[in-house]
């Protein structure tokens, strides 16, 4: 099969007939073998049952209900176990992404080689407000901590080599990060492309402002997973070590001072009555509290069924 169109979708029974049809007139005249993968997230609405009527008028089309709703990374990990397409194309079911740019994203994959296409919405239609500055803040902290230039890393249009969403783990909110998890399963390659945005027209967002605090947060969990997930011991033993030494050395300096003062018959000032005595005594406990964490880390580390897991790219 050429391509699998994942849809997440929650509460869109009004676009949904419209959607289908606008892809099925998007694709017709490219004589592509493909499939619609739909991912009820737990809709209360009439969502399911209109999947159930479009999938009787387009037998292409089959779909995944949720009993309740798991979020946008628990669809989509549903939907990439389920496609069967050498290419995967991910779309919101809001009618704002548009499916006549998937042509294109495709030849990218097939003949510039990229791993992966990202959407670029880089003309929005949404309150400047409450998301077009702050999706710019977000996106320009992704770039710095990724390294991966991508000017809109959360934009629901993307398309993937079939081998990218079977090599990765969409799970919690991680949805925003599908390129850095892709980066991290050695799928480098990921280009953009510049997406026209359409302006909302049925219901509303699904997402309030507090998805860039949250999105903030995962971003800081998957950097420390993927650099320190497999040797904790690297940065806590490092950190612990550092802290633990830089004190020991503040106490033994001022235990040194004052048995020479003391030696040498001057006045001076009792160690306990030091402050910075106390600081660094704080400092060297939790350095070994920070040594054991990385110390308690690693032994989790070793044992997890995970740790020799990797992904090869080819054999002879």
């Amino acid at each position: 099969m050429d391509l699998s169109i994942v849809i997440s979708l929650y509460n869109e029974e009004e676009s949904l007939r419209e959607l289908v049809a606008w892809i099925d007139r998007a694709l017709a005249p490219h004589n592509l073998e493909y499939e619609i993968i739909m991912v009820d997230d737990g809709s209360r609405d009439h969502s399911w049952e209109v999947i159930e009527e479009l999938s009787k008028q387009y037998p292409r089309i089959r779909a995944i209900g949720f009993r309740r709703n798991y979020g946008k990374s628990a669809a989509l990990y549903c939907g990439f176990e389920a496609a069967q397409g050498d290419i995967v194309v991910t779309m919101d079911a809001d009618l704002q992404d548009n499916p006549e740019e998937i042509p294109e994203m495709i030849r990218m994959i097939r003949e510039d080689g990229y791993d992966l296409v990202s959407g670029w919405k880089k003309k929005r239609y949404d309150n400047v407000a409450t998301k077009n500055l702050p999706s710019k803040l977000y996106n320009a902290t992704a770039r710095k901590v990724t390294g991966i230039k991508l000017h809109d890393m959360n934009c629901g249009l993307k398309a993937y080599k079939g081998e990218v969403v079977k090599n990765i783990e969409v799970y919690g909110e991680m949805h925003r990060f599908i390129p850095y998890l892709a980066k991290n399963a050695g799928f480098d390659n990921i280009g953009e492309k510049v997406v026209h945005h359409q302006a909302r027209k049925y219901g509303k967002s699904k997402f309030g402002m507090s998805r860039f605090i949250h999105g903030f947060l995962d971003l800081l969990s998957i950097w420390f997973l993927q650099k320190f997930g497999k040797k904790p011991m690297h940065l806590f033993g490092g950190i612990g070590t550092l802290i633990f030494v830089i004190g020991a050395i503040i106490d033994i300096w001022l235990i040194v001072a004052k048995l020479i003062a003391q030696a040498n018959g001057t006045t001076f000032r009792p160690v306990t009555d030091q402050p910075l005595f106390y600081l660094a005594l704080v400092a060297v406990l939790l350095g070994a509290q920070l040594f054991l964490t990385g110390f308690l880390g690693e032994m989790i580390a070793r044992n997890a069924s995970e740790r020799n897991s990797y992904n090869i790219k080819r054999i002879i």
